[in-house]
């Protein structure tokens, strides 16, 4: 009983440990999906209000019926940055890499609209079936400076198939494709996939987080197909230190004014959702009630090592009685709690591994959701000339799911020894106090 307590807190505490860590891994995908991995800290810039943003589609030449349009741009509302701003970041104390990229979205439109002569007031009146028909289609592209530092939107870590770019490839026509976006489109690599009407070849086949972007392609092509130039959307900063993240957003902040500069807890406090329900049950409620249940569990095993104590009286007694001293009594009791808490921290660890496995195979998907600012890293959404307002209804929050799982925490088992023989010693302790008060006189008085 005395082992069972024991092991009962263990397993409650690795349970919780675990499932607390598989939500931080949850957390993490969906950064890593807006953030880039790797990354401490973002930059990106804004469109000054009243200076408009860049045109998606722009007017149709007048009399047309049937337009072919594709776009590659930034997201409404987002602005351009120099290369060389990556440069002064990478520059400042603190810094340990930075990286550029662009954060685009190829869009398709298609149909038909009605003619009409330029001068002339449209006809309201549309006969059947000529009205007009349009088929929108879109993906996101992310320009990636190449680098194999593993900060940014993409890392060779995360490849699957095929190869990560090398440095020879900055403005060829290559391409790494998401996994899901590969499915969905029968691509693999020796395909082709176009961008901004050009054919680029498929690389590589990458496992990214749920909300990433579709297609990978260098940063020189991605300027140079989108028309941007030397300029990125968003940079990548990685710091030498977590102690000095806030201390280098500063720095940034004052290096590059006008941009938002974003921490990963800056936009960890923006995500919303069950996922976030359950981090903050994990990391209150969660850790209190382990400390609580390891408390008790304590507890009760000291309570019942005492009671088994009490019931070997006339042993303890009889030991005294020949010539054991008090201090022999309590270094067999303090042996014995020490070998029931390694018992009961072993039961304990193997309740913690099924838990979390159980956990891992039943758990169902959290939902997280980001506002307008963080919504895909702004991909969503077409500006400019045509839809305007449609554009910024396609840039509002977005919802991305990711899959719960339940990773005992490196280090956790040999925590979870160390508890388990503080509570062998606890009950132990409990024991020895109690054998200690025994008196040989007192006991042999009750041998029958």
């Amino acid at each position: 009983m005395v082992a069972l307590g024991i092991a009962i807190g263990i397993g409650l505490v690795l349970t919780v440990s675990a499932t607390a860590s598989g939500v931080k891994t949850a957390q993490g995908d969906v950064l890593h999906a807006l953030y880039g991995i790797g990354t401490d800290i973002t930059v990106t810039k804004t469109v000054t209000p009243g200076t408009g943003g860049p045109q998606q589609f722009g007017g149709f030449p007048s009399g047309s019926t049937q337009i072919s349009r594709e776009t590659l741009r930034p997201a409404p509302g987002q602005s351009t940055m120099p290369s060389s701003d990556v440069s002064k970041v990478a520059s400042l104390p603190g810094t340990a890499v930075a990286t550029g990229g662009l954060v685009l979205t190829d869009t398709s439109l298609s149909g038909t609209i009605p003619s009409f002569t330029p001068g002339t007031r449209p006809s309201t009146t549309v006969p059947s079936g000529s009205g007009p028909s349009f088929s929108i289609s879109s993906f996101s592209v992310d320009g990636v400076q190449i680098s194999t530092s593993g900060v940014g939107p993409l890392g060779p870590a995360q490849m699957t198939v095929g190869r990560y770019f090398t440095s020879a490839e900055n403005t060829t026509h290559v391409a790494i494709v998401s996994s899901s976006y590969a499915t969905q489109n029968s691509l693999k690599v020796g395909s082709t996939v176009t961008v901004a009407g050009t054919a680029l070849s498929v690389i590589g086949i990458a496992q990214v987080a749920s909300g990433a972007a579709d297609v990978y392609i260098p940063l020189g092509t991605a300027q140079n197909l989108s028309g941007l130039g030397d300029n990125v959307t968003t940079i990548f900063v990685s710091a030498t230190s977590a102690t000095k993240v806030s201390a280098l957003a500063s720095e940034i902040q004052k290096a590059l004014p006008g941009t938002t500069v974003s921490t990963s807890a800056d936009l960890a406090q923006e995500v919303t959702g069950s996922l976030s329900s359950v981090s903050k049950l994990a990391t209150s409620f969660g850790t209190w009630l382990a400390v609580a249940a390891l408390v008790v569990a304590f507890l009760i095993a000291g309570l019942l090592m005492m009671a088994a104590v009490s019931r070997r009286v006339q042993e303890f007694g009889t030991l005294k009685a020949i010539g054991w001293r008090t201090r022999r009594v309590v270094e067999q009791v303090m042996a014995e709690g020490l070998a029931l808490g390694i018992v009961g921290g072993v039961i304990g660890i193997l309740l913690g591994i099924a838990a979390s496995a159980i956990i891992s195979a039943i758990a169902p998907s959290l939902s997280a959701t980001f506002g307008p600012s963080y919504a895909t890293g702004g991909r969503a959404g077409f500006g400019g000339g045509f839809g305007g307002g449609f554009g910024r209804a396609l840039a509002g929050s977005r919802t991305v799911l990711v899959h719960l799982t339940a990773p005992l925490p490196g280090g956790m088992v040999g925590i979870a020894v160390a508890l388990a023989i503080a509570g062998g010693l606890v009950a132990g302790a409990f024991g020895s106090w109690r054998a200690a008060r025994l008196r040989p006189a007192a006991a042999l008085r009750r041998v029958e």
